[in-house]
């Protein structure tokens, strides 16, 4: 069998539910397979190749996930967060190049304006009352059209780089089929489980280890319109969910109300839950074991990876707090910064290599040569094996700021705030912090002459970027400490603000 995203989905019983949610009736497989060729059709009857990418602005929700299905599976799908501001729109349609643009109907979205800037067509998804959840048509023409092969482009992401601009990650085919089926299989998916979304679906965690790999087994999805801790366990219960993923300040947001409502989460009767995207603090791990009485399963992924690298295994193998588990689809080995393999026990950096594993990043050799060493993906982590085969990530090599599972990258905020009519010098920096495993911090140098405040600062990021990226503490000095070659010094800010120890 072919390893596109189209067979993900071909293969599924056409009785079983794909897609369900709180606006529509239940979508099937049949339906699916259905909107998958209507929509290629549509596609190719106005010239947009299978070679070609789509950029998705969507919100959360049925029509985001069956858009992503959709248009993957006919040609490269570039979803990209609906909440950015219009400059992260310029940066990033003008990056990706794309050849359409989809929204929803009368969108309002700044990207809209952007893409008419850019001269890129846009183009409003058609959607009916009382259709099954996620259907919709793009354009009303249709010809016949040619599937992808293996190896062509299906996903497109961003990463962040803390030396260069934000890296375009291409995803085959091949990568997001491997990825789907290495997930399913850890955590023994099949057609009768039921999984509630609730991850945004322009990133890597939901679009794979929930949707795809769910569709990989014919079982389905509850596509809800995005995280609410307050509503959770109800839909949950109204689901009948048998499992969820999602990141560290999501669980941690779903206890605070699972306190109260103790009854409710037992008597869902998970099969299992599962964290990935940041580190789950051992604390929250054995709460979420307690509270909910299912394994905890505690996941390692990147983008680059095409999301899962490692996974703690299900009963009746132990899932052990504090670690991502064992190889749960790539081959990960540890090595030294020569490139050397390391036995287990001794520290170094995490590598990777496997079908899910994308090829190298577009128009970037530099960052490519510096990525891969003997065939192996270096991720950055460093980390070491216990002696049962378990990973234990003990730090990050390079300094991109995880903030509760959002990555972002330091030198693109430095880059907005030097924007600034009164800022001369901004050092974007991570720091700790309790519930999101860390958040951003600045320091600033002020132009001679010149006032600004904190407020100032902060208003100023926010017409620029998305909320998530706005520095939470700002620092105002004299002098930002430079090493021997006068490169900013950004990893020894946080120390040196007293954020951590």
């Amino acid at each position: 069998m072919q390893k596109i995203v189209k067979n993900i989905i071909e293969h599924q019983n056409n009785n079983n539910i794909a897609i369900t949610s709180t606006s529509h009736p239940p979508l099937y497989y049949n339906e699916l397979k259905l909107l998958i060729n209507k929509i290629s059709s549509q596609l190719a009857a106005n010239d947009i190749s299978n070679k070609d990418r789509a950029a998705i602005v969507l919100p959360n929700g049925p029509h985001m996930a069956t858009s992503f299905l959709a248009i993957s599976s006919y040609m490269s799908a570039a979803p990209l967060n609906p909440n950015y501001k219009a400059e992260e729109f310029e940066f990033y349609l003008a990056d990706l190049k794309p050849k359409i643009l989809i929204v929803e109907p009368n969108s309002k979205n700044p990207a809209v304006e952007v893409a008419k800037k850019l001269k890129i067509p846009v183009c409003e998804i058609k959607t009916k009352e009382n259709t099954p959840s996620g259907m919709f048509d793009l354009f009303n023409n249709t010809k016949d059209f040619e599937l992808p092969n293996e190896e062509d482009e299906s996903l497109v992401l961003h990463t962040s780089g803390t030396t260069s601009r934000p890296k375009i990650v291409p995803l085959s085919n091949k990568n997001i089929f491997s990825s789907s089926e290495n997930i399913s299989s850890s955590l023994n998916l099949d057609e009768n489980d039921h999984c509630l979304n609730i991850m945004p679906l322009f990133h890597i965690h939901g679009l794979i280890a929930v949707l795809a790999s769910s569709m990989r087994v014919g079982a389905s999805v509850c596509a809800s319109s995005g995280f609410n801790a307050l509503k959770f366990l109800d839909l949950a219960k109204s689901e009948k969910i048998t499992w969820y993923s999602g990141v560290p300040t999501m669980h941690q947001a779903i206890l605070m109300r699972a306190d109260k409502n103790l009854e409710i989460a037992k008597n869902l009767k998970l099969r299992f839950l599962r964290s990935s995207s940041a580190s789950l603090p051992p604390a929250v791990f054995e709460k979420l074991n307690k509270t909910f009485e299912c394994p905890v399963i505690e996941a390692y992924g990147m983008t680059e990876a095409t999301h899962q690298m490692t996974s703690n295994p299900l009963p009746p193998k132990k899932q052990k707090p504090g670690f991502v588990g064992i190889p749960a689809g790539p081959d990960v080995c540890i090595m030294d910064e020569k490139g050397k393999q390391l036995e287990k026990g001794l520290e170094g950096e995490v590598c990777i290599k496997g079908l899910n594993v994308t090829l190298g990043y577009e128009n970037n050799p530099e960052a490519n040569k510096s990525s891969f060493v003997n065939g192996w993906f270096r991720t950055g982590d460093q980390g070491y094996f216990d002696d049962d085969g378990y990973l234990k990530i003990s730090g990050r090599l390079k300094e991109i700021i995880n903030k509760g599972g959002e990555k972002i990258s330091p030198l693109e905020v430095d880059n907005v705030l030097m924007d600034h009519p009164s800022i001369e010098q901004a050092v974007c920096f991570g720091y700790n912090d309790e519930m999101l495993g860390e958040d951003i911090a600045t320091a600033i140098i002020v132009k001679d002459g010149k006032i600004c405040s904190e407020e100032d600062v902060k208003n100023y990021a926010k017409d620029k970027l998305a909320k998530f990226k706005i520095p939470k503490k700002i620092f105002f000095v004299n002098e930002i400490p430079k090493g021997a070659t006068g490169k900013l010094q950004r990893n020894i800010l946080a120390k040196n603000f007293g954020l951590n120890n």
